[in-house]
Protein backbone atom coordinates (compact mmCIF):
# COMPACT_ATOMS: atom_id res chain seq x y z
CA UNK A 1 0.00 0.00 0.00
CA UNK A 2 1.14 3.86 -0.91
CA UNK A 3 1.14 6.32 1.43
CA UNK A 4 -1.72 7.94 1.25
CA UNK A 5 -0.97 11.39 3.41
CA UNK A 6 -0.31 14.48 1.30
CA UNK A 7 3.30 15.96 2.14
CA UNK A 8 2.19 19.02 3.07
CA UNK A 9 0.84 17.35 6.33
CA UNK A 10 4.05 16.13 6.56
CA UNK A 11 5.59 19.30 6.65
CA UNK A 12 3.13 21.03 8.62
CA UNK A 13 4.18 18.28 11.51
CA UNK A 14 8.23 18.95 10.82
CA UNK A 15 7.23 22.88 11.19
CA UNK A 16 5.35 22.63 14.45
CA UNK A 17 8.40 20.26 15.89
CA UNK A 18 10.76 22.54 15.37
CA UNK A 19 9.02 25.84 16.48
CA UNK A 20 7.92 23.72 20.06
CA UNK A 21 11.96 22.72 19.84
CA UNK A 22 12.97 26.05 19.37
CA UNK A 23 10.50 27.44 22.23
CA UNK A 24 11.57 24.91 24.87
CA UNK A 25 15.02 26.25 23.99
CA UNK A 26 14.65 29.34 24.15
CA UNK A 27 12.28 28.92 27.70
CA UNK A 28 15.39 27.13 28.87
CA UNK A 29 17.81 29.84 28.20
CA UNK A 30 15.95 32.61 30.23
CA UNK A 31 15.99 30.62 32.79
CA UNK A 32 19.46 29.16 33.22
CA UNK A 33 22.62 31.25 33.92
CA UNK A 34 23.87 32.62 36.91
CA UNK A 35 21.93 35.94 38.56
CA UNK A 36 23.31 38.23 40.38
CA UNK A 37 22.13 39.08 43.82
CA UNK A 38 22.39 42.07 45.18
CA UNK A 39 23.57 42.73 48.45
CA UNK A 40 21.38 44.21 51.08
CA UNK A 41 22.99 47.86 51.89
CA UNK A 42 24.17 48.63 54.90
CA UNK A 43 21.24 51.21 55.55
CA UNK A 44 18.86 49.03 55.10
CA UNK A 45 20.64 46.37 57.56
CA UNK A 46 20.54 49.46 60.07
CA UNK A 47 17.23 49.91 59.75
CA UNK A 48 15.77 45.85 60.09
CA UNK A 49 17.68 46.02 63.27
CA UNK A 50 16.15 49.78 64.65
CA UNK A 51 12.63 47.82 63.48
CA UNK A 52 13.33 44.83 65.69
CA UNK A 53 14.79 46.79 68.52
CA UNK A 54 11.63 48.30 68.82
CA UNK A 55 9.41 45.53 68.48
CA UNK A 56 11.21 44.05 71.17
CA UNK A 57 10.77 46.80 73.36
CA UNK A 58 7.59 46.95 72.96
CA UNK A 59 6.75 43.00 73.56
CA UNK A 60 8.80 43.78 76.98
CA UNK A 61 6.69 46.39 77.51
CA UNK A 62 3.80 44.55 77.63
CA UNK A 63 4.99 41.80 79.47
CA UNK A 64 6.14 43.82 82.17
CA UNK A 65 10.04 42.59 81.45
CA UNK A 66 11.87 45.42 82.51
CA UNK A 67 14.88 43.37 82.47
CA UNK A 68 14.82 42.63 78.74
CA UNK A 69 13.98 47.17 77.94
CA UNK A 70 16.96 47.92 80.40
CA UNK A 71 19.31 45.29 78.50
CA UNK A 72 18.33 47.40 74.98
CA UNK A 73 18.01 50.68 76.33
CA UNK A 74 20.96 53.19 77.69
CA UNK A 75 20.31 54.21 81.19
CA UNK A 76 18.99 57.75 80.23
CA UNK A 77 16.45 55.62 77.48
CA UNK A 78 15.78 53.33 80.46
CA UNK A 79 14.92 56.48 82.60
CA UNK A 80 12.68 57.72 79.64
CA UNK A 81 10.43 54.19 79.77
CA UNK A 82 10.76 53.92 83.68
CA UNK A 83 10.19 56.95 84.60
CA UNK A 84 6.63 57.41 82.22
CA UNK A 85 5.11 54.12 82.81
CA UNK A 86 1.87 53.86 84.34
CA UNK A 87 0.10 50.75 86.15
CA UNK A 88 -2.35 48.81 84.04
CA UNK A 89 -3.96 45.49 84.28
CA UNK A 90 -3.49 44.59 80.60
CA UNK A 91 -2.40 46.66 77.61
CA UNK A 92 -2.49 46.58 73.83
CA UNK A 93 0.05 48.17 71.65
CA UNK A 94 0.90 47.97 68.20
CA UNK A 95 3.78 49.68 66.44
CA UNK A 96 4.11 50.35 62.50
CA UNK A 97 7.38 52.22 61.74
CA UNK A 98 7.07 54.75 59.34
CA UNK A 99 10.58 56.34 58.56
CA UNK A 100 13.75 55.94 59.24
CA UNK A 101 17.10 58.39 59.52
CA UNK A 102 20.31 57.42 59.88
CA UNK A 103 22.90 60.47 61.17
CA UNK A 104 26.56 58.99 61.29
CA UNK A 105 26.02 57.25 64.44
CA UNK A 106 22.28 58.21 65.39
CA UNK A 107 19.32 55.88 63.83
CA UNK A 108 15.91 58.29 64.53
CA UNK A 109 12.92 55.77 63.62
CA UNK A 110 9.37 57.29 63.68
CA UNK A 111 6.87 54.71 64.93
CA UNK A 112 2.75 55.47 64.47
CA UNK A 113 1.50 53.58 67.45
CA UNK A 114 -1.93 52.69 68.69
CA UNK A 115 -2.28 51.63 72.16
CA UNK A 116 -5.78 50.42 74.73
CA UNK A 117 -4.82 50.18 78.29
CA UNK A 118 -7.25 48.75 80.85
CA UNK A 119 -7.24 50.00 84.99
CA UNK A 120 -10.11 48.42 87.03
CA UNK A 121 -12.20 47.21 83.70
CA UNK A 122 -11.65 51.27 83.14
CA UNK A 123 -10.19 51.14 79.35
CA UNK A 124 -8.04 54.24 77.37
CA UNK A 125 -7.13 54.19 74.28
CA UNK A 126 -4.52 56.50 72.83
CA UNK A 127 -2.52 56.82 69.77
CA UNK A 128 0.58 59.06 68.57
CA UNK A 129 3.29 59.51 66.83
CA UNK A 130 7.00 58.87 68.42
CA UNK A 131 10.87 59.23 67.93
CA UNK A 132 12.81 56.41 68.78
CA UNK A 133 16.46 57.80 69.11
CA UNK A 134 19.03 54.27 68.92
CA UNK A 135 22.57 54.47 68.85
CA UNK A 136 25.44 52.07 69.50
CA UNK A 137 26.70 48.82 67.89
CA UNK A 138 24.29 46.62 68.66
CA UNK A 139 21.14 49.55 68.73
CA UNK A 140 20.02 50.79 71.71
CA UNK A 141 17.53 53.00 72.35
CA UNK A 142 19.28 56.50 73.81
CA UNK A 143 15.36 58.69 73.62
CA UNK A 144 11.61 59.12 72.99
CA UNK A 145 10.79 62.22 71.59
CA UNK A 146 7.32 63.31 70.57
CA UNK A 147 4.47 60.67 71.86
CA UNK A 148 5.89 58.61 74.08
CA UNK A 149 3.34 55.18 73.81
CA UNK A 150 5.25 54.36 77.63
CA UNK A 151 3.27 57.10 79.45
CA UNK A 152 -0.51 55.69 79.45
CA UNK A 153 -2.98 55.57 80.77
CA UNK A 154 -3.05 58.62 81.99
CA UNK A 155 -6.04 59.70 84.19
Amino acid sequence: MKDTKPKKDNYSLLVARYSLLLIVFVFIAACGGKKEVKQVSQESKTSQEAFALAETIRAAYLKKDFTTIAEKCTRSGYKDIFDSIKHFDSAELSFSPRWVEIDKSKVYINIAWNGKWTVDSNTVKERGLAVFQLEGTPLRLTRIARGNPFKYPER
